[in-house]
């Protein structure tokens, strides 16, 4: 049921094939600031790179090693361990002193800098990938079609498989929960895992859209987004707002269901009734969620291709809350799951509400 490979892909044909992360060098990720520190402030902005460390393991070793609590410390989004990757955090300005005593092989600070305010989930643009893929050689000319089209089209916007778990344990704990079924007493456990299934309706949802044929068109009673401002508008008339859509102004978008959020309604709201019930799920399940709207798909910039001699590297970067492997799989047709061990995860999607209690791969 939580099958993340089973939904549907927007390019056709075959893909480049290939394997990726063989060493982190493989997988980089660079977070984008929503806004560099100012110089001047009450809390130290650090940059760092890291390898073979979660943002969350880098965080522990930090708050022990210079006896910074744990909300004291603020990051923009967490990202796992099997890359190299850099990104900014925040500490009170007082442990400034006692950053040079800060020590933990494959970390490296590099630069610090102040600010007015303490770093918050979500405080960033995205985040910029460069990813080797090997055992393809001679696809960087298909690589480069496909990445094309992606830019052109966009990407549906999936949350990737490290959201479910291993083998969807998670969203499948998840549906357990909300039917009154688990044990788990936990709340934060409890709202991680139900959160896991919010974002499997939302997958079925953007999947039945690409099966149906309407995932670049907007339907009566969708609630769409344009791209440049971030408005939110109610589609009435989807005949006309239609062309919008196909040239990449505005997307339809999806419900997380929640308290703070309304079904859809006309054709769209059939669609999104259609997705929920797979699961066997009404939007009063999710009553105990904060609920948001989420983006059908995202456009994304700075795409390109370097051939390699055993296959290509490939560039691009993506919005805050989406996935790199939503790309890789459009390019690659192959699996892009995560390795097991880090298939249980919190992101850099403020959308998430308690995901930052984990860890995943930066998005």
């Amino acid at each position: 049921m939580f099958s993340w490979s089973a939904l549907a892909e927007l390019t056709q044909g075959a893909g480049t094939g290939g394997v990726l992360r063989t060493a982190p060098q493989d997988f980089l990720v660079e977070e984008l600031p929503a806004y560099l520190p100012s110089g001047e402030g009450d809390h130290l902005y650090v940059q760092f790179q890291k390898e073979g460390h979660t943002t969350a393991h880098v965080l522990r070793e930090l708050g022990l090693q210079l006896g910074v609590r744990d909300r004291d410390i603020g990051v923009a989004g967490l990202k796992d361990r099997h890359a190299v990757t850099t990104q900014w955090i925040s500490l009170p300005a007082k442990y400034e002193a006692r950053l040079g005593q800060f020590a933990l092989s494959g970390v490296q600070i590099l630069q610090t800098s102040r600010h007015s305010n303490k770093l918050g989930l979500g405080h960033l643009q995205g985040n910029r990938f460069t990813v080797r893929v090997r055992s393809a050689a001679g696809q960087a000319e298909r690589a480069a079609e496909l990445a094309a089209e992606l830019a052109r089209l966009g990407v549906p916007n999936y949350f990737g498989p490290q959201r479910f778990g291993l083998g969807g344990l998670n969203a499948e704990e998840g549906l357990r929960v909300l039917r009154g079924e688990s044990k788990l007493k936990d709340p934060r456990v409890r709202r991680f895992l139900t959160s896991s299934v919010q974002s499997a309706v939302f997958n079925r949802f953007v999947s039945l859209r690409l099966e149906r044929g309407v995932f670049r068109q907007v339907l009566a009673g969708d609630m769409a987004k344009k791209h440049t401002t971030g408005g939110v508008f109610l589609v009435e008339d989807a005949l006309a707002e239609s062309p919008r859509a196909e040239a990449g102004e505005i997307s339809a978008t999806g419900t997380l269901f929640g308290k703070k959020t309304r079904p859809l309604t006309l054709e769209a709201g059939a669609l999104e009734q259609e997705a929920l019930a797979a699961f066997g799920l009404t939007p009063a399940a999710f009553a105990q969620r904060r609920g948001d709207r989420r983006l059908t798909r995202v456009f994304p910039s700075d795409l390109s291709v370097l051939p390699q001699a055993d296959g290509y590297s490939l560039s691009f970067a993506l919005p805050k809350g989406s996935f790199a492997t939503s790309v890789l799989r459009e390019v690659m047709k192959v699996a892009v799951d995560l390795p097991p061990e880090d298939e249980v995860g919190g992101e850099d999607d403020p959308h998430g509400d308690d995901l930052n209690s984990a860890q995943e791969f930066g998005k």
